[in-house]
Parts: structure tokens; C-alpha cells; sequence
């Protein structure tokens, strides 16, 4: 457990980190990968050569006998909700960094790239059932505030129910979204939930997984735990087909995981836990513009 003081270092270094990234990598980016609500009237200005003559305003350029054309900006303000998966599936990581650990560096990059963009960020915390609702606001306290929960919200270790926070999210957030969500998706029965909100809400997917989720070293004899389940048994990883299957296991549930995202009309990610998310990211970004 962290104390107080570790976690408001924890909480300044992850600001400091992400206001980095999202200064010197995504400035303009994330802008251009999320359209707002539509175009709003600004001002009216004097016609020049060049400008779209659908846009002349007839009744000014009349008054003052000379052409003036209305002026639009886009109206920007956006709300970024994050689904946060804390199940216990998400505490493995062989190497550099825990699933959980990349969740919460990448949710605090994407909270401050946001909230520098003027836009609202909210969270919602699920396992086996949601955990917490943090509703959409905007400014740097209410980032911070997002941080400290990121590093302080316990795991829980009874299972995934993703379709329980699909739902709560459907429900809790009316106007339209962009939706993160940040999880290993170990869980099924999801998919007609997220077609629901993939018809009113920009969602992306974000699936966290580590090397050895995906492939068995051969090491003879292991015993292993399922974190959510608690079952313990023996498997034997020098045998070929025991480690065929895992893996096998694992490519079933990206293709699903995958299937569910593109029959919803939204986006999904594939970032391991020994990997740069920020060019992921970086990289979506732009795909998108």
C-alpha cells in the first residue's frame, strides 16, 4: 500500500511524464483525431478573393455595399470517458512493467492530452461489477484527481465483467463520447453491449497484454494461478502441445476481441506491456487524422 506521500510523488511524476509526451508528441494530434461537435458561427469579415461564396453574408455585404462572408470555427468541446478495467488478470508482467502499470501511465497520458485540449475526461472503474463513476469535468485538479485514483484504486480479484460497464457507461453518459477502453479483455459476452454504444459513441479499444500471455516458455513443470478464478493446477510447458494450445488460445481470443470491435464500428489497439504505447499511440493518432 502507498503511503500519502508516495503516492503524490507517483501522482507529479505521471503529470510531469504525460504533459511531456503530450507537449512534444501529440500537440495537434490528438486535436485532429477528434472532431467536435460541428461548426459553430464566429464573426463576419470582409470577403476575399479565394473565399467559398456559399458563405457571403448577403444582408451585411448589402448594408455596407460590399461583400462580407460569415467566419465558422469548429466547436471543439469533446468528452473522453475511460473504462479502466482493475481486475486482477491485470497485475501479471514478466517484463519492464504490470499490465495495471501500463493502464494507468497510458489513461494519465490520455487525461492530460484532454484536458490541454480543453476537453472533459471521466473515468469509470470496473472488475466483476463497476467499481467507481468519476463523472466528465474539465481543468488540471480534476486531471490530478484522476491520477491519484488511478494509482490508488484496488484490484479485484473476482472476474471481468466488461458488459456490466458497457451498460453503466450507456446509461450514465448521455451526450456523445470518445470512449477508452483501457483492459486485457480475458472476457466474453460483451459484444452486443458495445455495438450499442458503437452506434452513438466514438469508441477505441485498448487491449494490454504481456509476451508471456500469448506464448509459454518451455520451463518443464509450472505450476500456475488464475488471478480472478483462484484455481491453481500444473501444466507441463516442455510439452509441444501445451504450448501450441496456449498460444492458440490466446490468437482465439484476439481474433474475437477483434471481430466484437469491427462489428461495433469502432477501433482497437493491441499495446504489450514491453512496448512504446506512446508511438501507438502517436500512431493512431495520426492514422485517424
Amino acid at each position: 500500500m502507498l503511503t500519502t506521500e508516495e503516492i503524490l510523488k507517483k501522482v507529479r511524476e505521471l503529470e510531469i511524464k504525460s504533459k511531456k509526451i503530450t507537449t512534444h508528441l501529440f500537440t495537434g494530434e490528438y486535436h485532429s483525431a477528434f472532431k467536435g461537435k460541428g461548426m459553430s458561427f464566429r464573426e463576419v469579415r470582409e470577403y476575399y478573393a479565394g473565399d467559398d461564396v456559399r458563405f457571403i453574408d448577403w444582408n451585411v455585404s448589402a448594408r455596407f455595399s460590399h461583400p462580407f462572408t460569415k467566419v465558422f470555427e469548429e466547436e471543439r468541446e469533446l468528452t473522453v470517458m475511460l473504462l479502466i478495467d482493475t481486475s486482477a488478470s491485470n497485475l501479471f508482467g514478466s517484463v519492464a512493467r504490470q499490465k495495471k502499470d501500463l493502464i494507468t501511465e497510458m489513461a494519465a497520458v490520455l487525461t492530460f492530452s484532454a484536458i490541454s485540449n480543453n476537453d472533459k475526461v471521466g473515468v469509470i472503474f470496473f472488475g466483476d461489477r463497476v467499481e467507481k463513476f468519476i463523472p466528465p469535468k474539465k481543468g488540471r485538479q480534476h486531471a490530478l484527481y484522476i491520477v491519484r485514483e488511478l494509482l490508488t484504486e484496488r484490484t479485484w480479484p473476482k472476474g471481468t465483467n466488461l458488459d456490466d460497464a458497457i451498460r453503466f457507461f450507456s446509461h450514465a453518459v448521455k451526450q456523445r463520447s470518445i470512449a477508452f477502453i483501457l483492459s486485457d479483455f480475458l472476457t466474453e459476452g460483451y459484444d452486443d453491449d458495445l455495438k450499442v454504444i458503437g452506434n452513438k459513441h466514438d469508441v477505441i479499444g485498448v487491449r494490454v497484454y504481456d509476451k508471456l500471455d500469448r506464448q509459454l516458455p518451455d520451463a518443464g513443470l509450472l505450476q500456475v494461478q488464475d488471478p480472478e478464478s483462484g484455481q491453481v493446477k500444473w501444466i507441463d510447458s516442455g510439452n509441444t502441445m501445451v504450448r501450441f494450445n496456449y498460444h492458440q488460445h490466446f490468437m482465439q481470443q484476439s481474433e474475437n476481441c477483434k471481430q466484437f470491435f469491427r462489428k461495433a464500428g469502432a477501433e482497437l489497439l493491441h499495446v504489450r506491456t514491453d512496448e512504446d504505447y506512446v508511438k501507438i499511440l502517436q500512431q493512431f493518432f495520426i492514422k485517424r487524422n
